[in-house]
């Protein structure tokens, strides 16, 4: 029997699953957290790959879904803030060389949209979006059936487009970025900005809040509550709007933990989304829908990443025939 292994790598945990091939359930799962007193994240990495390895079997592919920034045609992750050591790691090389397997690895939110276009809410799609809202805001596109990565494997950085010049300061070191103003830690600021101006709520005062806080207290009818999803509803609906003009997709597929919130967030979303796009004719037949696949978008990802090693590649790069003046 044939086996592949995919591996998603996260800022505090480590899974990685061993699929038989042909099937999308493991018959292996472990995992662990990414971080150890005296041990660091890429040799628990490796320790982790070596426990579910087949041991009378065939290995195919090691697919590896992994923060980013990242260049996926040198399967190098350029910088990981939150894993320690993970800054010009050459992470393909490293693994392929320690199991003497192909390895390819991926961006996180790129794997998501590959994921959710292949198995979740994407399918039948040719033209998609995917963003995730979260503790951050990333996401994909594939385009005429294919995943955007760009020159350098960097594009679709949704969540780091500028909406609000003087706004907020971003995680990334920029300001009025859309994860600045609309992700998980945004929505809880705004809220705590609001009560600390002598707004009344059900939220405590002095206290930090998050975005499930918040979330839940919406859920009870809290006016500010729900105003502070609905401030991020439009700002994510605004950045989409100018990714319909850029992309024209048939389908929108919205992830992460902040979705939970439903209308709330959703319906200034797609309030925004009417008023900001150029032309009715991008929202025609628009498919605005919430991604299915749940906790497993970084494992699948990366098992759909391992199995194309064996075919055409997502990660194939074209070959440069330009001329430098």
């Amino acid at each position: 029997m044939s086996y592949h292994i995919a591996v998603d790598l996260g800022g505090t945990q480590i899974r990685a699953a061993l699929y038989p091939t042909g099937t999308q359930q493991p018959e292996k799962l472990e995992r662990i957290s990414t971080h150890s007193a005296g041990e660091m994240p890429l040799a628990r990495l490796l320790d982790l790959i070596t426990a579910i390895y087949p041991t009378r079997d065939q290995l195919l592919g090691i697919g590896v879904s992994a923060p980013g920034p990242l260049d996926p045609f040198s399967g190098t992750i350029l910088t990981a803030p939150n894993v320690k050591g993970f800054s010009n790691l050459p992470l393909r090389k490293i693994i392929a060389e320690h199991f003497g397997v192909p390895v390819a690895v991926g961006n996180d939110a790129n794997m998501a949209a590959l994921a959710e276009w292949k198995y979740g809410a994407g399918q039948g799609f040719h033209n998609l979006i995917y963003m995730t809202i979260s503790t951050g805001i990333g996401g994909g596109v594939i385009l005429d059936d294919r995943l955007v990565l760009g020159e350098r494997g960097l594009a679709t950085e949704l969540g780091h487009v500028t909406v609000q010049p003087d706004g907020p300061l971003c995680p990334c070191g920029q300001y009025g970025h859309l994860e600045a103003v609309a992700a998980g830690p945004a929505i809880a600021k705004w809220a705590e900005a609001q009560i600390k101006s002598g707004e009344t709520s059900c939220l405590p005062a002095g206290q930090p809040l998050t975005a499930k806080s918040v979330g839940e207290a919406a859920n009870s009818g809290d006016r500010l509550a729900i105003g502070a999803l609905e401030h991020a509803g439009h700002w994510i609906g605004l950045a989409l709007a100018n990714y319909l003009h850029i992309f024209n997709p048939a389908a929108i597929v919205l992830g992460g933990g902040v979705t939970r919130s439903g209308e709330y967030l959703l319906g200034p979303l797609r309030q925004a989304l009417k008023k900001y796009a150029l032309s009715e004719y991008y929202l025609d037949g628009l498919t605005l829908v919430t991604a299915t696949l749940g906790d497993e978008v970084g494992l699948t990802g990366a098992l759909i990443l391992a199995r194309e090693l064996d075919a055409e590649s997502y990660f194939q790069k074209p070959i440069n025939t330009t001329k430098t003046l």
